[in-house]
């Protein structure tokens, strides 16, 4: 090699060197493992989560009505007392104060009846969830009774049952079974404060599903066996990680399946015999339609 090739190797190697020396630090691509985690912060964890909140809704498939040759409305009730269903009343975040929460923030459409058809503005949504009440006081400085006007907030606690309104269907294009659910209702007992014995359940109000969808996905729900699952109550609807029994099937006296068997000896036995027997019917009709 000649003096001349040295001198010009030795040239280009210096250039190379500090053309690398004058690279900035801070132009190096981020990842999730180069954070530095900032000693400042007091997180109750290992890392920050936000993988569900950073998580993405998918959209539902388009669906042709002509695609659709069955369909069954169902009603089913979710009793939070479960032992599937305990994460609904886990007690740092549970399921009803999720959906108070959207509820009083206005950001979806609330309504009053199941079909959708008659929605609730926030002053009627805060008068469900919040009563006032007259308390009647005494003041033994005075020797006279007062009347005080309070605030009864509804507890998470008095809540035990959610309704959920389903549509199932036969999807021919997909050749498939398909389920979405339309809407969901936290349903409150009615106690009779004189003899304590329940006088009727109803639902508080009605939440559209599919608007429902975005905000329950930046929720995480609790997960018995591992705590940094990254579930959110989107993913547990869709996956269907709840126990429930039905109450209603679709018929043409819309009757319940509690108004089927109103004076029967048996009448408990007999509604659950007939919700597991229309769930049966469910998982049975698509592999009936097939011939093996």
């Amino acid at each position: 090699m000649t003096i001349k090739n040295l001198i010009f190797l030795f040239v280009a190697l210096s250039f190379c060197n500090l053309s690398y020396a004058q690279i900035d630090v801070n132009d190096k691509e981020m990842t999730e493992s180069s954070e530095v985690f900032d000693q400042g912060q007091y997180v109750d964890d290992i890392v920050s989560r936000e993988l569900v909140e950073q998580g993405m809704v998918l959209e539902y498939e388009p669906i042709r009505e002509a695609d659709i040759p069955w369909e069954k409305r169902i009603w089913r009730v979710i009793d939070t007392r479960e032992k599937m269903n305990l994460p609904f009343r886990y007690p740092n975040e549970p399921f009803f104060n999720i959906l108070r929460e959207i509820a009083e923030t206005g950001d979806i459409t609330i309504f009053r009846d199941e079909e959708f058809t008659e929605p609730l503005t926030i002053e009627e949504v805060n008068a469900s969830l919040n009563k006032i009440d007259t308390v009647v006081t005494f003041d033994y400085d005075t020797y006279e009774e007062k009347i005080q006007i309070v605030e009864n907030i509804l507890n998470w606690e008095d809540i035990n049952q959610f309704r959920v309104k389903e549509m199932w269907f036969f999807d021919k294009e997909a050749s498939r079974m398909d389920v979405r659910i339309l809407g969901i209702a936290p349903i409150k007992d009615e106690i009779d404060p004189d003899t304590g014995e329940l006088k009727y359940s109803g639902p508080l109000f009605w939440l559209y599903y599919p608007e429902l969808r975005e905000p329950l996905s930046k929720k995480r729900v609790y997960n018995e066996n591992n705590d940094i699952a990254p579930l959110s109550w989107y993913d547990l609807f869709e996956q269907r990680f709840f126990s429930s029994y039905i109450t209603k099937r679709s018929n043409a006296l819309d009757l319940r399946i509690k108004d089927m068997f109103d004076g029967y000896e048996r009448a408990g036995i007999d509604r659950l015999l007939e919700s597991e027997k229309i769930k049966a019917e469910l998982f049975n009709f698509e592999h009936d339609l097939w011939t093996y």
